[in-house]
């Protein structure tokens, strides 16, 4: 058995790419607050990289009490075996009671490996985190493909480690100067087990804004119907200065790509606008939209679960409305 008592802190991993600091990171930063607050411990974030000593302040800014910086050429780039050799001595180090992680490309590839290599278990996914009357962290995911939510516990093994997903939690207000403790941290490499060089980098270039980021979302579903229907969408979306999303079954249709689905199995948003275009709301699409600022409704069926969360409900035809709103919306603008 664990002593439970030789372990504390609330951990985050600082994903940062390109010495940018993920939003994700900071969402994580922010929900660790309540949870340390309720354990009467620190929150400590671990920020790997090269030359990322730019993105300490930031850190304690956005609500880390403690950043364990490691800086080394070995991290300039996201490689799993580097990273996972650093973060996993920072963490026997330092013994933390919780370590969370963004559920990114990079969270989802990095966390696996280091629950292996620590023999502890990994929720992944979570929309929600909190701690039990015991002090345990309950973490909280769809499962049975988002028909039900399972909440899941790590008594028996520490730390406890779990994904979650970018733009479930809030971010935090910075405070401006806010400053903490810096812990410097020395990875020493076993390059005997590192197999995997990066011989070139090659970035698509994306000219579309990440769904989670906007602030206005035009999003349709199965009421749209085809291409020709996102087309009028996208229209809408440019006198709006908006981004086109998408419900789960226009991307299973192949009408649009999965980085623009929102919903359980997509993503989660918080814009200040949606509109939910041909959506009938399931519970998997509300649970990725429900905490938008205003939303916005057009569903043919009077009785669509969408018009239960929005804030506008229009009943009609939605392609028959959009062409109609856009024009009315530039209209409006050029007056």
């Amino acid at each position: 058995m664990i002593n439970k008592n030789d372990y504390k802190n609330v951990y985050v991993f600082a994903e940062q790419r390109g010495g940018v600091i993920q939003p994700v990171a900071l969402e994580l930063i922010g929900k660790s607050r309540d949870l340390a607050g309720a354990l009467g411990s620190k929150v400590v974030a671990m920020l790997a990289g090269y030359n990322v000593e730019h993105l300490i302040q930031p850190l304690f800014e956005y609500g880390a009490d403690e950043v364990v910086v490691t800086d080394h050429i070995e991290l300039k780039d996201y490689l799993t075996e580097q990273y996972a050799q650093s973060i996993y001595q920072i963490i026997t180090a330092m013994r933390p009671d919780i370590v969370l992680f963004g559920a990114t490309t990079i969270g989802r590839d990095l966390a696996p490996r280091l629950s292996a290599r620590l023999s502890t278990g990994l929720t992944a996914d979570c929309t929600k985190l909190e701690i039990s009357e015991d002090k345990q962290l309950m973490m909280t995911r769809p499962a049975f493909g988002g028909n039900l939510m399972a909440t899941i516990m790590c008594t028996e093994h520490r730390p406890q480690m779990s994904t979650v997903r970018p733009g479930v939690m809030p971010k935090r207000d910075p405070e401006p100067g806010r400053t903490g403790s810096i812990v410097r941290f020395e990875t020493k490499f076993d390059h005997s087990k590192i197999r995997v060089k990066l011989l070139e980098e090659v970035r698509e270039e994306k000219n579309k804004v990440d769904i989670t980021e906007a602030k206005i979302l035009v999003s349709g579903g199965r009421g749209v119907g085809c291409k020709e229907g996102f087309a009028r969408l996208q229209e809408l979306a440019e006198v709006l200065g908006a981004e086109v999303s998408a419900s789960r079954a226009m991307v299973d249709a192949g009408i649009m790509p999965h980085d623009r689905q929102v919903g359980q199995t997509g993503k989660t948003v918080r814009p200040d606008l949606y509109l939910a275009l041909g959506i009938s709301g399931a519970i998997q699409h509300l649970a990725g939209m429900e905490e938008s600022g205003f939303i916005v409704a057009v569903n043919k069926d009077k009785f669509a679960p969408i018009f239960n969360v929005s804030d506008i409900g229009i009943v009609g035809d939605v392609n028959k409305i959009v062409p109609l709103l856009a024009e009315r919306l530039r209209k409006e603008m050029q007056k």
